[in-house]
């Protein structure tokens, strides 16, 4: 693949297929167990053959990786773990040469308690110009100021010895920047065009709903005895007005960049928000790009929610001009291969405590990519997705590195299982993570030698090929990327169909009985064998109509 096939300069972001790149297990090129650039480099042509158009790389930045690098210590350099700033940069040049682009990590809402701003605003005392930069705040009654909770747990408040108490609504290591104040907002604008500069493409705003807060402090009601952790309209920590101006200045920034040979620079917005009248105002004109579908994430395998889910995203984002995109999983959620194994009631749940039957999982998740890449719009896959990966959910207690873990008394074992160093070769850990025997900061399953890209490679039936095919097809169709579907009026119950123009068809069976296919004049990728000429369960087809 070179440049000249990618999408084309103006409007490459509405239609991307994005890879999602997690620095610590993607690959190591030196041999120390832990990810790095330079391993991510060594990928490249993999990711280039399998036919994504974009790199999204979690954040990279120097981190005491107390919240897996979302915490962090210098927002213009690279985490030495990780690499340099020279790797940074031959990345992006070696990526743009094989016509991939690059997304990074943008982390607006909080730095570390390592940033050089925070330690000297911890020095300065209270009362300081330097505190202005964050939310310390007096308590009431020597409680916290308000009653509202952590992400990962706990208060969302720590107090200081001199009495001091700051805001920090994810890890205590995690202290919220103060988005009132004009140097918070000076030193991002710098951020972003320090790295649109050294040839980015693009960013992945970090709860990109979070930035701006209700100045008067108020606290939220309860649930249950215990203050409320949903985004109610109104929420004083979560999608406030203010954020708005916050995205019209930077898109304003990226729109600088608009008329450059590598093309826009663009944003997209991590907000969990529903329904999704709320997020499409994250993607009006004048704001962010795009938004991360995460109703669909969360949807049941059940084509009644699936196809409400569908149509309220599309109608939402086409009202305000924007493309859906859509994503399986990711570095926060339960492997969709794991989820798709589960009673859809229980799909969500935490590590090891539902039954799970991996088998019909990777069923599920072979239809599901089909679904998902046949869609209008974006899509996103998580590193691992194409290998059809499930998520590791019997880790040693003794290796969990999320900060829930700690922050939940030992009671919700977070977000590792998803975040396991994925398998490249070999028949037993590391699989070809790195060069040498050294084991990975997360443990491998001994059962994943069959899941190596490796293995799979030559398998013409493998997961990785479905991915492989799937893409190659979409690169080539006209019908597919961003456009519009039409649904089949008569699909059976429990049967999505709906068409794109020009001629092709998608058709997902979720009931408990094959189906016949539609008329049409050619099979284009099946995620599983036909059964005497119809769609068995669990089975997604594109079709030449």
């Amino acid at each position: 693949m070179t440049d000249s096939e990618t999408r084309p300069a103006a409007d490459w972001w509405r239609s991307a297929v994005v890879y999602q790149v997690y620095p610590r297990s993607f690959a190591d090129a030196d041999g120390d167990g832990t990810g790095d650039l330079n391993g991510i480099r060594a990928k490249l042509p993999y990711l280039a053959e399998l036919g994504v158009d974009a790199l999204w790389i979690s954040p990279w930045y120097p981190s005491p990786l107390l919240d897996g690098g979302y915490d962090v210590a210098d927002y213009r350099d690279i985490n030495p773990e990780f690499g340099t700033l020279a790797d940074a940069d031959a990345l992006i040049a070696e990526a743009h040469a094989l016509g991939l682009r690059i997304l990074i990590d943008l982390v607006p809402n909080h730095c570390s308690w390592e940033h050089p701003w925070f330690k000297a605003a911890l020095a300065a005392g209270k009362g300081s110009p330097e505190r202005d930069l964050f939310w310390f705040r007096d308590g009431k009654d020597g409680q916290p100021p308000t009653n509202w909770p952590a992400a990962f747990g706990g208060p969302a408040w720590q107090q200081l010895d001199d009495g001091d108490w700051y805001l920090h609504l994810f890890d205590i290591s995690q202290p919220d920047w103060n988005w009132d104040h004009p140097k918070v907002i000076e030193e991002f604008d710098s951020i972003l065009r320090f790295w649109f500069d050294r040839g980015v493409d693009g960013f992945r705003i970090d709860v990109a709903d979070s930035m701006a807060k209700d100045a008067g402090l108020p606290d939220v009601p309860l649930e249950d005895g215990q203050p409320t952790r949903e985004k109610y309209v109104g929420n004083p920590f979560y999608d406030q007005p203010g954020v708005h101006a916050i995205h019209q200045r930077w898109r304003a920034i990226a729109d600088e960049y608009a008329d450059t040979p590598q093309g826009p620079r663009v944003f997209v917005a991590e907000a969990w928000l529903s329904p999704a009248e709320r997020l499409a105002q994250y993607v009006r004109p004048n704001e962010l790009h795009s938004a991360f579908n995460f109703d669909a994430l969360r949807a049941a395998w059940d084509a009644k929610e699936l196809r409400e889910v569908i149509d309220h995203t599309t109608e939402n984002l086409w009202a305000v001009g924007a493309p859906a995109t859509w994503v399986l999983s990711n570095h926060d959620t339960i492997r969709h291969r794991t989820r798709f194994g589960r009673d859809k009631k229980d799909a969500l749940e935490g590590a090891g405590v539902v039954p799970t039957d991996l088998a019909l999982g990777l069923r599920r998740a072979r239809a599901a990519a089909l679904l998902e890449l046949a869609l209008p719009g974006g899509a996103y896959v998580y590193q691992g997705d194409e290998l059809g990966l499930p998520e590791v959910e019997d880790l040693p207690e003794d290796v969990l590195d999320d900060p829930t873990w700690e922050r939940s008394g030992h009671t919700v074992r977070g977000r590792d299982g998803c975040r396991v160093p994925i398998p490249w070769s070999g028949s037993e850990p590391p699989y070809g993570f790195g060069p040498g025997t050294e084991q990975p900061w997360l443990p491998q399953p001994a059962d994943w030698s069959p899941l190596t890209a490796e293995a799979q490679t030559d398998d013409p039936d493998s997961h990785l090929n479905l991915y492989k095919s799937a893409l190659r097809i979409r690169r080539g169709h006209a019908a597919l990327g961003e456009g519009r579907l039409a649904w089949d009026q008569d699909a059976p119950e429990g049967i999505l169909s709906f068409t794109r123009d020009p001629g092709f068809q998608c058709v997902v069976n979720l009931s408990d009985a094959p189906v016949p296919l539609p008329p049409h004049q050619k099979i284009l990728l099946t995620s599983a064998p036909l059964s005497a000429g119809e769609l068995p369960p669990d089975t997604t087809v594109w079709l030449e109509s």
